[in-house]
């Protein structure tokens, strides 16, 4: 694939980057079938009412999309090359991964979400859109083709873009360097997506109560918490988070503490003055008990719709009440299962289920999420955001944090190979490049054995991403104690970006480098 790249320019001293060939066909998708559309010079492309026009930009192909009467769906871009079977493909996840990504085979029937990377024996070719595009971008690979869908559904069905013009994608590309590793390229490459990620002050660390109290939780079991590991965290110039959970709202409202949690702003206090941050878990399109069935997602029960005024303002008004309370964290959750109905390891042939659209229709999907994203940036001021079930590629550059891979475990050691080994393997190449990549907690309790959870811990604190503990009492003695001081200290500092060394050939790296170090670890 490396042959469609078609020219190189100088982006900086003693860097070359380059820049893709015009598609060789562009099709839309009408009635379930692509159909090819009509050009006479490969940068418009014409069928009926619609137009897609291609714009070179220095680095990018900057693509616009014109469907003043037509409900649009899709537009696929096309190029020949000449395959090789021997080489290693790569993509991303829509949000999450779900210990699902990894280098693997070529594969056409295969959805490459945002990017796609092929690596062989001589090169490594990478294939993008940029972050904050407003279509959601997916790759496939098949014999001697290479094409790029964009996905301008609204919902499930048709955008209407009436007489505006889409700005649907800038399509990015490079290959690596000399004496340049896979890893090295596409880290490079994460950056060349994202034009300015949202950075952190000082490295984030801390504790979560889920993957011990799960839900099940209070202020006196928070403070508990906090006050058993807040000791171990000796750095007096960056404080960790504890970060409470789930459990704390009465029911669906998100506005409102229960009465495990009867003074939410004493709770941050008392929080700090045991010389932590607050941090705080929400869900901000579950709808309250009463809220009224026009303000829902069509076919949705309780879940607010993005594109009714209302409702943006209701979520901005959650992030600044928590603000005022005095939190200086919020991972907000599950909104891409309540917009699309369907987790993103679901989402392997359609982003959702058919039959349904947005109360407005004349933005995309991308377009809609974007909005929600930006709409919570802005009512969270100062505050840092953690997207959790969120889009990747949207989250980035809006949140400090993104966490992305599915839940790891306090239950069993195969939840968090599967969930955290994996994902921090493939998408350590977005770390501080789309934002800080959290893997998620050790579930350090009774029912994961010791030495699995040691391993996970020392990647996670010496990885430079965040780390966050769920430390269950009875797990902690004087050795874990100690382990978890070691660990707080390295949290706490500014390290190296740690590199899976062996992730091109192991869904689940065993080899790393951390800290300047070679470290192995044994997962099984």
């Amino acid at each position: 694939m490396a042959s469609l790249l078609a020219s190189e320019y100088p982006a900086a001293a003693n860097s070359i980057q380059y820049a893709m060939e015009m598609p060789d066909a562009v099709s839309i998708l009408l009635d379930g079938r692509y159909t090819p559309m009509h050009t006479s010079g490969r940068q418009t492309w014409h069928y009926k009412d619609v137009v897609v026009k291609l714009q070179k930009q220095q680095d990018s192909i900057a693509v616009f999309i014109q469907a003043p009467e037509t409900a649009l769906q899709e537009i696929q871009l096309s190029w020949q090359f000449a395959s090789r079977a021997e080489v290693k493909i790569l993509g991303d996840a829509w949000e999450r991964t779900y210990g699902d990504v990894g280098f693997s085979a070529m594969n056409p029937a295969l959805r490459l979400p945002w990017y796609c990377v092929e690596q062989g024996s001589e090169a490594t070719a990478c294939f993008g859109v940029k972050t904050g595009c407003n279509a959601f971008c997916y790759w496939r690979i098949a014999e001697n083709k290479l094409e790029l869908n964009l996905d301008t559904r609204n919902g499930a069905d048709g955008v209407l873009l009436g007489g505006r013009t889409l700005h649907a994608a800038d399509i990015v590309t490079t290959k690596n360097k000399e004496d340049e590793n896979t890893f090295a390229t596409v880290h490079r490459f994460c950056r060349q997506m994202c034009d300015k990620p949202r950075t952190v002050k000082q490295p984030v660390y801390g504790i979560n109560d889920w993957y011990f109290a799960y839900g099940n939780n209070s202020a006196k079991l928070i403070l508990e918490h906090t006050a058993l590991l807040s000791p171990l965290a000796t750095s007096t110039t960056n404080r960790p988070f504890s970060v409470i959970d789930d459990g704390w709202s009465e029911g669906s409202d998100y506005a409102c503490t229960n009465k495990k949690f009867p003074d939410m702003p004493k709770l941050i206090e008392d929080i700090k003055q045991l010389g932590m941050r607050a941090g705080l878990w929400t869900r901000p399109l579950l709808a309250k008990q009463g809220t009224p069935k026009n303000l829902f997602i069509e076919k949705h029960d309780n879940i607010l719709d993005p594109t009714i005024d209302e409702n943006i303002t209701y979520v901005k008004s959650l992030f600044r009440l928590y603000k005022s309370w005095g939190i200086e964290m919020v991972k907000h959750d599950y909104t891409t299962f309540e917009i699309f109905g369907r987790y993103g390891v679901n989402m392997k042939e359609a982003l959702t289920f058919p039959g349904w659209h947005f109360n407005n229709r004349s933005k995309t999907n991308a377009e809609i999420i974007l909005s929600f994203y930006k709409a919570i940036r802005d009512a969270a001021g100062d505050m840092y955001l953690i997207g959790c079930n969120t889009i990747s590629h949207l989250s980035a550059g809006l949140f400090e944090l993104y966490r992305i891979g599915d839940d790891t475990s306090g239950k069993e050691w195969a939840g968090t190979k599967k969930m955290g080994v994996n994902t921090l393997g493939v998408r350590m190449v977005q770390h501080r490049s789309f934002y800080q990549a959290d893997g998620d907690c050790v579930g350090l309790t009774t029912r994961v054995p010791w030495q699995k959870n040691k391993q996970w811990m020392q990647l996670l604190a010496q990885s430079s991403t965040p780390l966050f503990i769920s430390a269950q009492p009875e797990a902690i003695g004087l050795e874990q104690k100690q382990f978890i001081k070691r660990c707080f200290d390295d949290a706490a500092t500014h390290l190296p970006l740690a590199e899976p060394l062996d992730w091109t050939s192991n869904f689940f790296p065993q080899k790393w480098r951390l800290k300047g170090e070679v470290v192995q670890f044994q997962w099984d």
